[in-house]
């Protein structure tokens, strides 16, 4: 008897192993599968997405009337609209970093006051490129006085870049410009925001307040149309990354198949060759 019951004592041990191999096996493969799964509903939210935009670009184009009359600008969004008005040339934005083509330089943001309203909106009026010798020497751009039309899109404000090495006394700067009495500003009034027309991002809110504009501060628009007046507009499609999360669903279940192959060849196949070499050696 007692030789017996190291053996039933391994045979538990082996039995014990087994479940929690089991276990173990089951829990990443229920995970890889739900993961990629998580990863293919992103991706058709995201073609979903990629459809209403579609679908908002066919949409007849607003006039300046309809535009003003949205009540909810941003369901709006990525539709044509055709406006009227005068650019605030001295109030112009140059953002940083921004790229067309793969080529460095900058995207040129002028506020449009709207005819017939208080409010002005701020354009995307297009992209230059960078002085590879002098960062600060801006290429020229041309800004017609008087009224102009413009074609445009219905945008999100500027997406914001992460800045590095930010001047810690920007924000008390921010504050004080802020608290300061602004004139009201003029399309030849002088600039009246920082003491560059560089930026590396542009808050719209912050920039209303110290240019006393009545921008609007919840969206922006891109103007479309061919090249011109110094500027290039092939805007970049919205980034919505389909692709990364196709490729990150195939990881997920590429990794669940390696785990539940690995499972069945090392805990099924494996014991059953080493068992019937035992049997016929």
């Amino acid at each position: 008897m007692p030789p017996r019951q190291p053996q039933q004592q391994s045979q538990r041990k082996r039995g014990w192993h087994a479940w929690l191999f089991a276990a173990l096996a089951l829990l990443l493969v229920g995970t890889g599968i739900a993961l990629g799964n998580w990863q293919l509903n992103r991706a058709a939210q995201k073609e979903a997405l990629q459809a209403r935009i579609q679908a908002q670009g066919q949409l007849p184009v607003l006039d300046q009337a309809e535009f003003l009359a949205l009540p909810k600008p941003l369901e709006a969004l990525h539709r044509r609209v055709h406006l009227r008005g005068l650019w605030l040339g001295s109030q112009s934005v140059y953002l940083d970093n921004r790229q067309m083509h793969g080529l460095p330089g900058f995207y040129v943001l002028t506020p449009l006051a709207l005819e017939g309203s208080n409010e002005t909106v701020m354009v995307q009026r297009g992209w230059i490129q960078r002085n590879f010798n002098d960062r600060t020497a801006l290429e020229p751009v041309e800004t017609p006085s008087g009224l102009v039309e413009i074609d445009a899109v219905i945008a999100t404000p500027p997406a914001h870049l992460l800045e590095l090495g930010k001047d810690a006394a920007a924000p008390q700067a921010q504050a004080d410009a802020a608290t300061a009495p602004a004139a009201p500003a003029t399309a030849s009034a002088p600039a009246t925001v920082g003491s560059s027309p560089i930026r590396q991002n542009l808050d719209l809110e912050a920039f209303r307040t110290q240019t006393g504009l009545p921008v609007r501060t919840e969206l922006s628009l891109q103007q479309v149309g061919s090249a011109s007046q110094g500027l290039q507009r092939d805007w970049p499609a919205p980034a919505l990354g389909i692709d990364r999360h196709y490729g990150y669903a195939f990881q997920w279940f590429g990794l669940a198949a390696l785990v539940a192959v690995l499972y069945v060849w090392f805990q099924l196949i494996v014991p059953f060759r080493r068992a019937r070499r035992s049997r016929h050696g």
